[in-house]
């Protein structure tokens, strides 16, 4: 008998379409359950963690992603941990948070390295000629 394939197995995974997403460039001990990220969210980063928004977390090794969000009554805790791989996180930034798009989330936790995603640049024209 064989293994069912990836594509055949649902996946458990945040939403596409997330109004808000903010991944802390951070690492952080991931022995932390539930609230003591969102005291985190609240106490170190500054933002509310009852907002309609998801928080991304990483360990120091950059092998697992913890994601908490509110969800009407109860926080929700979502944890992927690689087995051989490592999550491209974005290092090269300043700000203690990152913006990320439902989209973008999804890329991360695929694998993909944000840095080198780039869209075509944005044209506004006034008029044709």
């Amino acid at each position: 008998m064989n293994a069912p394939s990836a594509a055949s197995l649902p996946l458990m995974r945040p939403r596409i379409d997330l109004p808000q997403v903010y991944l802390c460039r951070r690492p952080v001990d991931f022995r932390k359950g539930m609230r003591s990220l969102a005291v985190l969210v609240e106490q170190e980063l500054g933002l509310d963690p009852f907002a309609e928004t998801l928080y991304v977390f990483t360990n120091r090794r950059r092998t697992a992603v913890k994601c908490l969000a509110w969800e009407r009554n109860g926080f929700c805790l979502w944890h992927k941990h690689l087995e051989a791989e490592r999550f491209k996180w974005p290092l090269d930034r300043e700000e203690a948070v990152v913006r990320l798009t439902g989209q973008e989330l999804h890329w991360l936790l695929d694998g993909l390295d944000l840095r080198h995603l780039r869209t075509h640049k944005a044209l506004f024209y006034k008029q044709l000629l």
